[in-house]
């Protein structure tokens, strides 16, 4: 790695590490204002809320990284285009394309950190973060929906009418045994409760019904404790449940979801797909920075940069409409998730070849 190679990529890491900070810094006292009559309202002391802005702080700045990438990368070639370094840079026999390759190493670094942080470190902040939220700032959650089905085995389907998620307690409970075409057990209940002394579920007046080909057996009782593939969890609010999960969580929760019928299936594999697409964008608008900004103004640095943030809200324009068409399952999800990045690396090809460099 030669001089000049070292000289940009400090430049350029350091840019976005200054940006990044002072953009989270501006949002977290944002959010302390909006959040304050809460932390009030609940007597929350300081320790508690610096520990929720410890957890906060980290999952800002995976937000807005793709908008600091290309801010930093603008303002950094702006720079020295202003101070007619990138000219000596090319007088001196170092194409355009060399001249690309520091700022592709410092995109992929920050790319690698980033998928690094959202796989994995990030989501287990969020745990703390949403849970915090849930209990300090958002209303108590209640379980609304009625007639619920879910498939808890290959082999088992459960039905309530309805759940208490405050008292974690279930009515009309059903739970069916289907092998083929053939139904082999059947058990129904007045009421389902879970007991988090022995985490299990307590069945209240069930009753039982076994087959055997024409033949049927029915047993009754007033209490009967069994262990089901269902937790009062399952019940609770999935406010940004996508969040708190590591990618092999995301994974598995997938899977639960497949096997259990469910609806909100789009919402995770639109999450994960996300989580893999991310670090592109770093490289793509690292790449349409660098082109963009790269020649010398006469009015200065201020109209590229200021062109540099209108691109980088345009990005998330983009972003937020593919991520709401994904979600929607109106499109193929990798396809709509992918739609703002196969964009702007047009974009970044049409610049790179028509633009004067």
């Amino acid at each position: 790695m030669k001089i000049l190679d070292v000289y940009i990529i400090k430049k350029f890491l350091g840019t976005f590490f200054f940006v990044v900070l002072l953009l989270v810094a501006v949002v977290s006292v944002i959010d302390y204002t909006e959040k304050n009559d809460d932390f009030m309202e609940h007597q929350l002391n300081a320790m508690q809320i610096m520990a929720y802005y410890v957890d906060f702080i980290p999952y800002v700045a995976s937000l807005i990284t793709p908008i600091t990438v290309f801010i930093a990368v603008v303002f950094v070639t702006s720079k020295l285009a202003g101070n007619t370094e990138i000219i000596a840079i090319l007088s001196s026999g170092v194409s355009f394309r060399r001249m690309l390759v520091p700022y592709m190493i410092g995109a992929l670094f920050i790319a690698a950190i980033s998928f690094w942080l959202n796989g994995w470190v990030i989501p287990n902040a969020n745990k703390d973060r949403i849970a915090f939220e849930l209990k300090y700032v958002k209303s108590p959650f209640d379980y609304s929906e009625r007639n619920i089905h879910m498939k808890i085995s290959p082999e088992a389907y459960a039905y309530m009418e309805s759940y208490n998620n405050n008292a974690d307690v279930g009515y009309r409970f059903t739970l069916e045994k289907i092998e083929g075409n053939q139904m082999l057990e059947k058990i129904t209940a007045r009421r389902i409760e879970w007991d988090s002394a022995t985490s299990k579920w307590r069945l209240r007046q069930w009753k039982k019904h076994v087959f055997n080909g024409m033949d049927e057996s029915i047993n009754t009782g007033d209490e009967m404790d069994t262990t089901l593939n269902i937790h009062p969890k399952d019940f609770g609010s999935t406010y940004g449940m996508y969040e708190t999960l590591t990618l092999p969580e995301l994974n598995s929760h997938i899977e639960i979801l497949k096997e259990r019928g469910a609806n909100d299936i789009p919402l995770y594999r639109v999450e994960k797909y996300i989580r893999y697409m991310s670090p592109f964008t770093a490289i793509i608008l690292t790449f349409i920075g660098v082109i963009m900004s790269a020649k010398k103004a006469r009015g200065g640095s201020g109209f590229q940069i200021a062109l540099g943030f209108g691109i980088a809200f345009l990005f998330i324009i983009f972003f937020i409409f593919s991520r709401s068409i994904a979600e929607a399952n109106s499109m193929n999800p990798i396809i709509a998730v992918w739609i703002p990045n196969i964009i702007f690396t047009g974009v970044g090809v049409i610049l790179y070849k028509f633009v004067p460099r």
